[in-house]
């Protein structure tokens, strides 16, 4: 990945930052004492100049218990600590807040605290500040969390979710133990996810969300200013001692509901970076653009659609089944994306240990309409099928809008479907969906961390994350079991035996896979080395010259 753009003067920084501040007013969150007029003084806290990151992609919540999505967890990712993360350009998790994560056995798991943990408000952080972070993201259950991450950890026969007991142990205040309901040798990868940040439990209610604008953490940065669907100021925590030091002393997230204005202030360096959503045809352009530069990295996104199985149509299984075998992936990567994506013929993506086309085996590579006929035929299924399909325009970019279309279309061609395509932004499209108000419906995923488990158990156990409705006794039983394989070889077999009863059921239906890909002017440091397959985007890594 490159970086060629001229650098943004002095003055038309601390403009810009002078205006994104104003746009709040009075009515605008402030944390803190984010003092973006001031913004190119020096700080003892970190020696890069101050910079700005673009971004379309929305944030839910800045609290960990309230967000599960690409947008909100980069943001919690520079604000609080996990137990473990993940280097750049790394899959094994490392220190963070824990010097160590080690398995006692597959079912009990031992971190040892850093010593000298605290929070950007000056509070001690201790393994009590651990348990109460996961008991009360488990306890608030929050719709948009991501609370089914911690399943290792939740009583299962409690009607209402909560910690189950002996769960986790706290002997001392630097030592939390562990104990999984189940083997689960993906719980230290788990352990590097913002699902599991700590917060502080003098500061954060224990039984619902805390305002985006107040939160505190222990992370490289603390949040000083946030502005809802506009910006969150970030400034190095001068309390934090750990591996992860932010190299600028500020950086300003700015959140854009147009890519074509990301596109308009990254061509004329208003921001220094921009990541995420930005069309196909936008990236060639502005890689082109003299002082910019296009930095691509191995990527592992996912782009899919989700049946509501709780609707009548998209119960039957003929209507499923006849609907992936009418998906033509080629005309969606090359007329929706210009060919700068690929065809997905699994839920995980290739490149995963025990990764198998399992749709492209039971469907074809191309797409068979007297296959789809015949399967509704034979279930004695009346065409055309009506089926509503929707996706958000606001969070997956421009081209979103040409693959709902363009699928859409290939279902109504065939005559054997009526298809009607909704939108809705995707605040709202987060509730309707579960409430079923569509019947297949898109959504993206980034891995919470580098395991084919991480693209199936949050899919297709017991309706998924989304609660499409989905469950199965035999794809559970198998879910359970490759968490506790110990042998590599037969984990991947089980692996493979998942992808198969997926193309089997269709709870949900791959469509691509993409790249991870940033626009960055002249002068910017490690952005192309934090774009790899964990999407994980370091800012406490990034600096401007």
């Amino acid at each position: 990945m490159n970086r060629q753009t001229r650098l943004l003067s002095a003055l038309g920084t601390g403009v810009l930052l002078t205006a994104l501040s104003a746009c709040g007013g009075d009515d605008g969150g402030s944390a803190g004492n984010a003092n973006p007029d001031n913004a190119n003084a020096p700080s003892d806290a970190g020696s890069s100049q101050p910079w700005i990151l673009g971004t379309t992609d929305p944030i839910v919540s800045t609290d960990p218990a309230g967000a599960y999505d690409i947008g909100s967890w980069n943001l919690q990712f520079s604000i609080y600590e996990q137990l473990l993360t993940i280097p750049a350009g790394g899959d094994t998790p490392a220190a963070d807040a824990a010097e160590s994560c080690e398995y006692d056995d597959p079912s009990t798991v031992t971190c040892i605290l850093r010593a000298d943990n605290t929070f950007s408000n000056g509070n001690d952080l201790t393994s009590s500040d651990v348990k109460f972070s996961f008991e009360r993201n488990i306890a608030i259950a929050n719709p948009n969390g991501a609370s089914s991450l911690l399943g290792s950890i939740i009583d299962p026969d409690s009607e209402t979710p909560r910690l189950a007991e002996g769960a986790i142990e706290t002997p001392d205040d630097t030592t939390v133990v562990f104990n999984l309901n189940k083997p689960d040798l993906t719980f230290t990868k788990v352990l590097s996810t913002a699902a599991t940040s700590i917060v502080d439990e003098e500061t954060f209610p224990a039984d619902e969300l805390m305002a985006s604008d107040q939160v505190v953490g222990s992370g490289p940065y603390a949040l000083t200013q946030y502005i809802e669907q506009q910006q969150a100021v970030l400034e190095a925590n001068p309390e934090y001692l750990g591996t992860r030091s932010g190299k600028a002393n500020q950086v300003i997230v700015k959140l854009y509901t147009d890519p074509t204005s990301l596109r308009s202030d990254i061509g004329t360096s208003q921001v220094d970076v921009a990541w995420r959503t930005l069309s196909p045809t936008d990236l060639a352009d502005l890689g082109s653009t003299d002082g910019l530069s296009l930095l691509e990295g191995e990527g592992s996104e996912f782009r899919y659609w989700v049946w509501y199985l709780k609707n009548p149509n998209p119960k039957q299984l003929a209507v499923r089944q006849a609907a992936a075998s009418l998906m033509d992936r080629d005309e969606i990567t090359q007329d929706a994306y210009d060919g700068t994506t690929s065809p997905a013929y699994s839920i995980v993506p290739p490149g995963f240990a025990g990764q198998k086309e399992s749709f492209k085996e039971a469907y074809g590579d191309a797409p068979d309409p007297a296959a789809a006929e015949k399967l509704l035929a034979d279930a004695g299924i009346t065409t055309p099928v009506p089926l509503t399909l929707a996706f958000p325009p606001d969070k997956y970019g421009p081209n979103s809008v040409d693959e709902a279309n363009i699928f859409a279309a290939q279902l109504n061609d065939s005559g054997l479907f009526d298809v009607t395509v909704e939108d809705d932004q995707y605040a709202e499209y987060q509730n309707l969906y579960r409430e079923g108000a569509y019947d297949l419906y898109m959504l993206g995923w980034y891995p919470d961390f580098l395991d084919a488990d991480n693209y199936l158990s949050p899919f297709i156990r017991d309706g998924g994350f989304f609660a499409n409705g989905y469950s199965d006794d035999e794809v559970n039983d198998l879910l359970d079991a490759e968490l506790g394989e110990t042998d590599e070889t037969a984990r991947n077999g089980q692996f493979e035996e998942l992808q198969d009863l997926v193309a089997r059921d269709i709870p949900v239906l791959p469509s691509w896979n993409g790249k991870n890909v940033a626009v960055a002017t002249e002068g910017m440091s490690g952005v192309e080395d934090t774009l790899d397959a964990t999407y994980i985007f370091r800012i406490w890594d990034i600096s401007k010259e």
